[in-house]
Formats: structure tokens, sequence, C-alpha cells
């Protein structure tokens, strides 16, 4: 990222450019396709060995056994009950397995890869070294010169909001902010972004920040490990989508996942605020948010949106009536909020259960 640093109004913070000057105008480029985001927020893991594949797919929610090189993926880790620790984007080159994970994530994911290898042939590393991730849409990282060191290029094409093969929508599709979504992610040598650098300092080339990126992640209520708690259910957030299997076989937290898709409700649900835009502060994660008197829940993320102006995602509680009058409280104060329903309340109990009916006493 020191390369990025040289261009005119960028701001890096902990090795991250967090704009290029303009965040707003970021935005709408990066949306456009005239934009690309180097993200220094993500960290490349690479898993090598003949039982890649396998072995990812039974410690995971999804099923990349038959991965083609070249196709991406997405996966979960999830604890004994069924509560998110981890994700992965995932692209395949025929010989490595990469995984495309948050920064903050990264350590304690690939800590507990090595943990789980046993006798098998896998050999899980940490690659932030070798490669690093730029983002934007299909086309404008097509430009790019993707790393290929198995002779397919390194590129992540972000499925969602699409339904993968074994997966599950609790929001309606009609209407979905994601339909507008156009993400990929290429993995790069450190002399491609030095490139892109350069060609950015010489005014050929426009960059966006990881603020930029995040509003319009927001904006497409696309859920991101960096807004889990540790009571997360992928539920919650519709990650069922692209990131869990339903049919596959047995992992770490399976079970819990059937029951509350098929008997069950998730316990919060996801909504997407309106914030009242005559301020100009955001919440930040974790800011409660109130029905009158009452906290019903939190905020994971918030933005400043190029045409929606302040957003914000928020776990409340499934009971939270759909036409409540939320609050947000900040540490600058309360801050109106107009709710808009990603997960419905009724969200889950898919299977079709028999009502046995009562005996009477005999008479």
């Amino acid at each position: 990222m020191a390369a990025v640093a040289a261009v005119s109004g960028a701001v890096i913070a902990d090795g991250i450019l967090q704009h290029a000057g303009n965040p707003i105008a970021e935005q709408r480029d990066l949306a456009g396709g005239r934009a690309l985001a180097p993200l220094g927020d993500r960290v490349v893991l690479a898993v090598g060995g003949a039982d890649r594949l396998t072995w990812l797919e039974s410690l995971s929610t999804q099923q990349i056994s038959a991965l083609v090189p070249g196709q991406s993926s997405e996966l979960l880790i999830l604890d004994p009950n069924g509560r998110v620790e981890h994700a992965a984007a995932v692209v395949d080159d025929g010989a490595t397995a990469w995984l495309v994970v948050d920064r903050a994530d990264a350590d304690g994911l690939l800590s507990w890869l090595v943990k789980m290898r046993f006798r098998l042939r896998v050999d899980p590393r940490d690659a932030r070294d070798e490669l690093v991730v730029v983002g934007g849409t299909a086309a404008a990282v097509a430009a790019l010169a993707a790393a290929a060191p198995a002779g397919v290029p390194l590129v992540w094409h972000d499925p969602w909001p699409e339904v993968g093969t074994g997966g599950w929508a609790y929001a309606v599709d009609a209407g979905h902010p994601g339909q507008d979504w156009d993400w990929s992610e290429a993995l790069v040598l450190p002399a491609e972004l030095a490139r892109l650098a350069g060609e950015a300092a010489a005014g050929r080339q426009r960059l966006a920040g990881s603020i930029a990126a995040d509003a319009l992640r927001i904006a497409a209520w696309r859920p991101r490990i960096a807004d889990a708690d540790e009571k997360l259910l992928p539920h919650e957030v519709d990650w069922l989508r692209t990131a869990v299997h339903l049919h596959k076989g047995c992992y770490r937290g399976q079970e819990t996942v059937a029951k509350v898709h098929n008997l069950g409700h998730p316990p919060r649900r996801l909504v997407s605020l309106q914030l009242d835009g005559s301020d100009t502060n955001l919440p930040a994660r974790g800011d409660g948010v109130r029905a009158a008197d009452t906290t019903v829940g939190v905020v994971i993320a918030a933005a400043q949106h190029y045409e929606d102006g302040p957003i914000a995602l928020a776990l409340v509680r499934r009971s939270t009536p759909l036409d409540a009058e939320l609050v947000v409280d900040t540490q600058d104060g309360p801050v109106a909020a107009a709710q808009e329903v990603i997960i419905p309340p009724g969200a889950g109990a898919t299977a079709s259960v028999p009502r046995i009916p009562r005996l009477g006493r005999r008479r």
C-alpha cells in the first residue's frame, strides 16, 4: 500500500486506503466501473494439496468439492452452535484454493485451518506477502493483470445476491438493491498494485477507498464478517443465499442451521435504516437501536451513500413491529431511523410438519 500513498489526496490508515480525496465521488466512480479499490482490509490465504476442496467442504457450510478452476464461491465456518466464526471468498485454480478474507479475521481462520489438517494432503498458508486484492466492477477488474500461478487468473466474482445451489433467500428478490451489485476482486502481484498506483498518480486511473467500497456494500445489503457479533446466525443476515448449502454433508453447526431454517425462526432480523440526514454524524457499529424506550437491536454497519444519504444495517429482535419508529442512540445523540424490512419476521420454519391430532379420552 506504500505505492498508493504517493497518489494525490490519498488518506491511508493502518495500511488501508480510506479514500482518495472524495469518498462520495469515489462511490459513483466505483459503481460505474471508472475506479478500482485497493483493498488493504482483505488478506489472501492459500490452501494447497490434493485434498484441499473436499477438506474445506467438510469444515464449512459450502459444497465446493466439485469447484472448477476459476469458479467463485463463498463459505462460512460456524461454531458448534451454528454461529458465524469465519467467512471466506473462494476461487480455485486447479492446484490451490485461494481464500480472500477480512484482515481482522485472517489469523484466526488460518490458525484454525492449520489445527484441522490431521493426516490429509492439505497445506494452508498465509499468502498476504504474495498477493494483494483490488476490487471493482467485473469490467473494471478485467483490465488488471490478475495473478495466474497455475494458468488460471485469480479473480473472484461475488455471487451476491443470486441464490446458489442449495441456498435459500429470506429477503424478497423483487426490488432487492443487490440486483445492481456488480463486484469482483482480483488477486494481483504487488508489482501490479504499484503499476496501478503509478497510473493513478499520473492521473490516468481513478482509485476508490474502503469507505466507498463499504458504502456500496451496505446499500446492497451484502453481509460481511466485519458485521458479525458472537451471536450471529447466517439466517439473520440472509447469508444462506450465497454461503450455505442446505443439503451438503455434515459440518460443525449444521444442526442449528437446519433447525432454524426448517422448524424455527432466526431470533433477530436484518433491517436497512434510512437515517435522519439533518446531522452528518453516522452511528458506529454497536450503537443501540430502540423503539420508544425499549432497545430492540444494534447497528452493524453504517455509511454515507452517494444516492441514498446516511444509511445503516441493523439487527433487531424478530418481534420488533414492522411499522415501529426506530431511533439510533449514537455518541452524539439520538438519530431517527426509518426501517426497511430485509429479513421478514416469518423467515424460517420452511418444513411442513404434519400436526398429530390429540387423542381424546375413550368413553
